[in-house]
């Protein structure tokens, strides 16, 4: 009876060293911050967006989301790092119009699949383009600039964030249904390309409303057209591409949160969840209003077709235009 006791003494001291390590393993997602990985710039407008956004989901997953700029290539190089990352969810890439429905047309060689390699957890913002003219160039209105560009064809230039970027984009469109003769300097980010837009190195450019709006208050900058299908508050008084006359032309940037593959459906569903409680807060809601964005959260199948769409739609463009990254 001794020696049965004493090995039961010794299976419970056993197990008593055994049970507090699988508690800690055993952790629910996420144990330890998150990064969240923009592909672009500080001070643009999706990374704007996504302090804002990052603070809140830090606050409900109880870990701190840290964001980190990864730039170069359009928004490859941050793809590719986050494709290549470890699928526990604890490396994020925020996804746009470039990386996911531009850039795969525009690069074909790609070191990672934009489709394939990712998984959508869920849409945060759509955000229209301003179209807006330097000091330089003394127009009031969409009109008036077209008419300018046919009178001195080749004369007025035009800012982009890069090569196939949608404000480059946005510019080719432009010049396809308005039947202009524009230049397209492209920069390699968004505040370069402002700052000489307000310094009048350039005439104009469609620039993204977290990065334009505060400038076109303060009366830095003329916004002459917005890119969306209806009138923004944060801009009441400047209308709509078709309003001001040009029909159909409606140019959204989106943002969302993509994984790396083989990310397990559970984290994929704590991200959704955290993302879409953090999307409701009035006070990240009021902050992309005061930006110009408008909160979107369509998670999974549904963020997947917009990409679809938008991959098609781009690539009609992109074709038309003959735009390259050469």
């Amino acid at each position: 009876m001794r020696i049965v006791g004493f090995f039961r003494q010794c299976l419970i001291a056993a197990l008593g060293g055994v049970i507090p390590a699988a508690t800690v393993s055993a952790q629910p997602f996420p144990d330890h911050p998150v990064k969240l990985v923009v592909p672009f710039a500080a001070g643009g407008g999706v990374d704007i967006l996504t302090r804002v956004l990052s603070e809140k989901m830090g606050q409900d997953l109880g870990q701190p989301m840290m964001v980190e700029n990864r730039v170069g290539a359009g928004g490859n190089l941050g793809s590719d790092y986050v494709a290549k990352s470890k699928p526990d969810g604890y490396t994020l890439l925020v996804a746009t119009t470039g990386t996911h429905a531009i850039n795969p047309v525009l690069f074909p060689k790609l070191p990672f699949d934009a489709k394939r390699d990712f998984i959508p957890i869920s849409l945060i913002a759509a955000v229209p383009n301003l179209l807006v003219v330097g000091p330089r160039l003394q127009v009031k209105s969409l009109q008036e600039l077209i008419e300018f560009a046919k009178r001195s064809p080749g004369k007025l230039s035009y800012a982009s964030f890069g090569n196939g970027t949608s404000n480059h984009l946005s510019g080719e469109l432009l010049k396809m249904q308005a039947g202009i003769d524009v230049v397209h300097i492209p920069y390699k980010s968004a505040t370069q390309a402002v700052t000489d837009l307000l310094g009048g190195q350039i005439d104009f450019a469609f620039v993204n409303m977290p990065l334009a709006l505060a400038h076109v208050q303060s009366g830095k900058l003329n916004a002459l057209a917005i890119t969306s299908a209806e009138r923004n508050a944060s801009v009441a008084d400047v209308p709509t591409m078709s309003q001001a006359g040009l029909n159909d032309f409606v140019v959204e940037s989106w943002y969302g949160l993509m994984a790396p593959k083989g990310t397990s459906l559970k984290t994929i569903d704590v991200l959704q969840k955290a993302t879409a409680q953090a999307l409701l807060d009035q006070k990240v809601r009021d902050s992309f209003a005061k930006n110009g964005a408008e909160v979107r959260s369509d998670a999974g199948d549904a963020f997947d077709s917009l990409i679809s769409s938008e991959r098609a739609r781009w690539t009609e463009v992109i074709e038309r235009a003959k735009v390259n990254v050469d």
